[in-house]
């Protein structure tokens, strides 16, 4: 027999050039790549489906509730048309007889595991398996991989996640649009209705907000708005009712608020021309830099600032990781870093240091950090252990999205507006909390009382980064101690009650990840109090998904779901469908 070889599958043709680039001494061929010790090639994403057997599937004439549901005792992989001649290539490969092991190196996450896994228990392959997990795609970070490959055994609860979620998906998916569809057209025709495991929960949170926002009816209210005359010049205050108290029984309540116009302009005649006493106190207020991106977290601030979709900023956040090799794996629900980071953190700052003249000022104060702290590492200034940022227990299979230790070249600009976005967030995090003071001034005229609250950023720490300097937010006019005020102008301003905001995908993807708190079930909602609906890579798919099936429609960046939507909500209420209309 030849010398043995092992094969290496990759989830895609980019993926496995670069592996062979970075292993080094491989000879390229029409479909693989081989070396004295390798043989490289790759799926193009996934290549196989399950499938119910023939004999256990109904066709489609006789989707009718007597046929339903479908549970197949197994499932069959049926492979996908378009992309069959890539699963013979690589079955080929399998079946070579100087191929004695394999080394999994689709993406590192469940769906990399099944795409795997499907293609080798289509080729019923016998030989041992390993697996590649990279959380960067930098050539140093290959070669770190292939030298400490994980067991097969270490990756099967992942396996047998992603073989569960797939076949639930399929269970839930197939069955309930079957039965929608059926329903929908007992009185003839076909009427195909989609509905998903995750996708059906998902706009049933849109429907219902749409719901509230039809509902909602507008209330008038009053505020008194007053200017006040002290010495140094005239500052405003707004009414308030100090023994103001919140109650569930009227969400609309509020310290500032009048429900009548008399009694707005009962405290405007009170307090006109009249003199005022002044109250003030100052507090210091500290304000952290937020934690690093994962995900969910990238496409929320991407969307609020850049109006980018979810699945845009996924597939630029990929981009960035596979070709640039600038970033780290972006399909993560993590917002730290592993414990023993803190060298490769010092060596992106030092590269960020020295290669980009935008970055410098940052990098380099991190790296010098503050002269006179005793707990620093010499050369490390503010790179120090501390739990919010480096924390293993808050870490599943990847960490959070930072930039590697690549400079960029020719990024375009969508690209090189997230790149920024995620490199402040990791220069951010490690400068100090900003400090504010923070006035709250309250003015008493006629036994009626008027607030006024005033900002100070005192030192910017983390701002500094996204080019804020010491400057006076809404710094207060100065009233002296036990000084009179007059009061210069006052007057009732009438203003409505406001329905709840429609959902924006930022939004959207926020209700998502926090889906778990809205289970009634007390069980449920602990088990899935960490969990949300979908997962970070597949929410913007979802979305995306929705809006293909014309169940939502995107309005400047409102997401408003459609009549369709409306029906198929009516339809699995009626029906008392729990499952699929509650997260």
């Amino acid at each position: 027999m030849d010398h043995p070889k092992a094969l290496i599958i990759a989830e895609k043709p980019s993926v496995a050039n670069d592996i062979a680039k970075a292993l080094g001494g491989f000879t390229k061929y029409e479909d693989y790549f081989e070396s004295d010790d390798f043989v490289i090639s790759s799926a193009v994403g996934h290549l196989l489906e399950i499938a119910a057997p023939e004999e256990f599937d109904v066709k489609r004439g006789k989707w009718s509730f007597a046929n339903l549901p479908v549970v197949p005792p197994y499932f069959d992989l049926r492979p996908i048309a378009k992309t069959e001649s890539r699963l013979k290539v690589l079955q080929k490969l399998i079946k070579r007889k100087d191929i004695n092991q394999l080394i999994n190196a689709c993406d590192a996450g469940r769906e990399g595991e099944l795409i795997f896994r499907l293609i080798a228990q289509h080729a019923k392959a016998p030989q041992a398996i390993k697996r590649l997990w990279l959380q960067s795609m930098t050539p140093a970070a290959i070669r770190d991989g292939f030298a400490s490959l994980r067991s097969d055994a270490d990756m099967q609860p992942l396996a047998d996640a992603a073989r569960c979620r797939s076949e639930a998906d399929w269970m839930v998916g197939i069955n309930g649009t079957r039965a929608m569809t059926a329903f929908n057209s007992k009185s003839g025709g076909f009427f195909l209705t989609t509905v998903g495991r995750v996708q059906t929960p998902t706009l049933s949170i849109v429907v219902e907000r749409e719901e509230l926002i039809r509902k909602f009816v507008s209330k008038d209210y009053w505020e008194v708005k007053a200017e006040f005359i002290a010495a140094a010049g005239v500052y405003e205050g707004r009414w308030f009712d100090p023994k103001f108290k919140k109650d569930v029984a009227a969400p609309d309540a509020r310290e500032n608020r009048l429900w009548s116009e008399a009694a707005a302009q009962s405290i405007v005649a009170a307090c006109r021309d009249k003199k005022a006493s002044v109250k003030e106190e100052a507090k210091p207020a500290t304000q952290l830099a937020p934690q690093l991106f994962d995900l969910t977290s990238l496409q929320r601030e991407a969307n609020a600032r850049f109006g980018f979709s979810a699945k845009n900023t996924l597939g630029l956040a990929q981009a960035l990781y596979e070709r640039h090799k600038v970033l780290t794996y972006p399909r993560t629900d993590a917002k730290a870093l592993p414990e023993d980071y803190l060298d490769t953190v010092k060596q992106t700052m030092e590269n960020l240091a020295e290669n980009s003249s935008e970055y410098r000022p940052f990098a380099k104060q991190i790296l010098q950090g503050d002269p006179k702290d005793p707990k620093a590492k010499a050369g490390y200034g503010w790179i120090k252990p501390n739990k919010r940022i480096f924390d293993n227990s808050k870490i599943s299979d990847h960490f959070a999205i930072i930039p590697t230790l690549e400079s960029p070249k020719s990024l375009s600009e969508p690209e090189q507006k997230l790149y920024d976005l995620v490199v402040r967030r990791f220069l951010a995090v490690f400068y100090p909390a900003a400090e504010f003071r923070v006035t709250t001034r309250i003015t008493e005229a006629s036994g009626h009382h008027f607030k006024t609250e005033g900002r100070v950023l005192v030192s910017p720490g983390w701002l500094t980064v996204y080019g804020r300097s010491n400057q006076a937010d809404d710094e207060l006019v100065a009233v002296q101690e036990g000084e009179t005020v007059q009061t210069e102008s006052i007057s009732a301003i009438p203003l409505k009650t406001k329905p709840p905001a429609r959902y924006t995908e930022a939004t959207l993807l926020s209700a998502m990840e926090s889906a778990g708190k809205w289970v009634d079930d007390d069980e449920m909602r602990e088990a899935m109090a960490e969990k949300g609906l979908g997962t970070p890579a597949t929410r913007a798919a979802i979305i995306e998904g929705l809006l293909a099936e014309k169940y939502m429609v995107r309005e400047a960046r409102e997401l408003i779901p459609t009549a369709k939507a409306f029906q198929l909500m009516t339809l699995l209420r009626g029906l008392d469908v729990e499952e699929l209309t509650r997260p």
